[in-house]
């Protein structure tokens, strides 16, 4: 019940669109119980003898109650597909919001694939259900609860037929059912494989190229698509069983009726049971297994969309690891830094942890360089500033605050972060760059992108700053990229810039271009540089060297030449053993 609760809530405004589907349907299965009833009395009085208008006004009354069983059905139908539409748009809205409250720790769980599964897949296969629900789901019962009334109504003992059929047909559709659910589940898992073949291959286009790997994208491809095949083809050859099942019940509840039916007409003279009798318990038959047989639809249907309910209960109940304090503070005083004996590791389940000992204290205004190989913690370490993962142990303070104590928002406005991996959104450069800040003029965006060093090549471009930018940034070089992100963290005018080896595609001449643009515009942030070159740091107020997950040495450039060999090392292998930082 509590799983339900949450798609109760994606109702809201389509209630109304509901509760009158509901209505419509009870009206349509009322009608079309009622439409057999009335032919079999005008059977039997043709049988004894009526005159034309009698027959003609029972017509009437049979076309109009036809008609109106259409209306009914249809404006069903419009309302349904209104508030199952509705319904699917409010849960991909809601799992799309309850996405942007994650951390990274969050996100870490879920695969980028799996989510878009879920947001799509899972989520058209809760709307089926829940279409089926309350339009087939509410007609099928009271089809069947209606006709078998209405077939002992009229039948009498000769109804006793259904008492054969149905439990017969009932258990063999359950029993279809359940032995097609196991395969039905796996496929939903198998989607998150599908769709994570394509994303990969669709982001790395290039690099599948360039390596000329189509053919084993293509098999990686064709083995995820042929599990789905195997196991959806399996499923549907046991659901085929439906057909005969429902064809063999329908046959015999016919041939029941009309040989025992006729049998007991020709005895009785028509006067236990009589024509008008057996035209309607042949109609109410076909009706009360028609009912049955959409019963098993919806049931295959409901249990195949449990998987997707379980898997979207999953994104809705999923809790942030991280929340709002109960009286935050909303203003960051200054970009100072404090990291007070930092351990940190990203799953409490992992063995090893990604940060340990780490005590920094930085001023604000100054600027630090990062320094240290692949998989050292450097990136781990600048998450922590902006709260994208909290502390293990110890605490990270920024304007002498612990940043557990502010708003997030705050917090996460007053540091910009230009990552490793940089990212553009599909429109226009002006566009991407007031990401920054949706506020800044025309002139604002020129003087962060000349001190990113990026408006030349803007200006080269036909439409400037409305150059349309492809989804990815795919028609821009890295370089161009770079000095766009940094242009965009630039415009947040933060009390903390942190650059996450983002010089790493512009040459030296560009990147001291940059560092130097650095001190004239925003002379009073933090700036935190992770770089690979010591050229991109060498300037800085202070560098730390950092080698798995531990600061192994700290200082200016010079103290660390004088003390420092890892330091020195990587000095001498990068300028040859020269004084030059080029």
């Amino acid at each position: 019940m509590s799983k339900l609760k949450h798609f109760f809530g994606c109702i809201r405004e389509y209630k109304t669109s509901t509760i009158l589907t509901i209505l419509l349907v009870v009206g349509e299965a009322a009608i079309e119980v009622t439409i057999p009833f009335i032919t079999a009395d005008l059977i039997n009085k043709i049988n004894g003898g009526i005159n034309m208008s009698q027959v003609l006004t029972t017509g009437v009354i049979l076309v109009l109650l036809a008609l109106l069983s259409l209306c009914f059905g249809g404006l069903a139908g419009f309302t349904c597909s209104k508030a199952s539409a509705g319904f699917a748009k409010n849960l991909r809205h809601d799992l799309f919001q309850k996405v942007q409250t994650y951390t990274f720790g969050n996100i870490d769980k879920f695969s980028s694939s799996s989510l878009v599964t879920r947001m799509t897949t899972d989520v058209s296969n809760i709307q089926m259900s829940y279409m089926m629900i309350i339009r087939t789901a509410v007609r099928s019962p009271l089809m069947l609860i209606f006709s078998i009334i209405m077939a002992y109504v009229m039948g009498g003992g000769l109804a006793t037929c259904f008492v054969i059929v149905v439990p017969v047909l009932a258990f063999g559709l359950f029993l279809i059912g359940k032995t097609a659910m196991p395969a039905f589940r796996r496929v939903f898992k198998k989607y998150d494989k599908l769709n994570e073949s394509i994303e990969e291959n669709v982001r790395a286009m290039r690099v599948v190229k360039s390596f000329s790997r189509e053919d084993y994208e293509k098999k990686k491809f064709g083995s995820a698509a042929e599990d789905i095949r195997k196991d959806f083809t399996k499923a549907e050859r046991i659901v085929a069983f439906n057909s005969p099942l429902m064809q063999i019940c329908l046959y015999f509840n016919m041939v029941f009726i009309l040989l025992i039916g006729s049998q007991m007409t020709i005895s009785s003279f028509g006067q236990t049971v009589n024509i008008g009798q057996i035209s309607a318990m042949l109609t109410y038959g076909f009706q009360i297994l028609m009912a049955l047989m959409m019963l098993s639809m919806i049931y295959v249907i409901i249990t195949m969309s449990a998987e997707s309910m379980h898997r979207v209960c999953q994104v809705l109940e999923e809790i942030p690891s991280m929340e709002n304090p109960e009286n935050p503070i909303t203003e960051v005083k200054d970009g100072s830094i404090d990291f007070n004996n930092v351990n940190f590791k990203y799953s409490n389940k992992a063995k090893r942890y990604a940060l340990s000992d780490i005590d920094i204290h930085i001023k604000s205004g100054m600027t630090v360089g990062i320094i240290g190989g692949t998989g050292s913690g450097k990136s781990s370490l600048v998450q922590l500033i902006p709260r994208l993962y909290d502390v293990t142990e110890g605490s990270v303070n920024v304007g002498g605050r612990d940043v557990r104590e502010y708003d997030i928002k705050s917090l996460r406005d007053s540091v910009a972060m230009v990552l490793q991996k940089n990212l553009l959104f599909s429109g226009t450069i002006k566009e991407n760059l007031r990401w920054g800040n949706e506020n800044a003029t025309d002139e604002e965006i020129i003087d962060a992108c000349k001190m990113a060093q990026a408006d030349d090549f803007v200006r080269s471009f036909p439409d400037g700053y409305d150059t349309k930018i492809e989804q990815g940034g795919t028609n821009v070089s890295g370089g161009q990229k770079q000095r766009l992100c940094i242009a965009r963290a630039l415009l947040k005018k933060p009390k903390i810039l942190i650059l996450d080896d983002s010089t790493s595609a512009v040459d030296t001449k560009t990147d001291a271009l940059i560092r130097a643009g650095f001190k004239s515009y925003i002379p009073e942030t933090t700036k935190i540089i992770i770089a690979q070159r010591i050229a991109s740091v060498q300037e800085a107020d202070l560098i730390i060297v950092m080698n798995n997950g531990q600061i192994t040495a700290s200082g200016t450039h010079d103290e660390l030449i004088a003390s420092n060999d890892i330091y020195r090392e990587i000095y001498e292998q990068q300028t040859n053993g020269g004084d030059s930082d080029e």
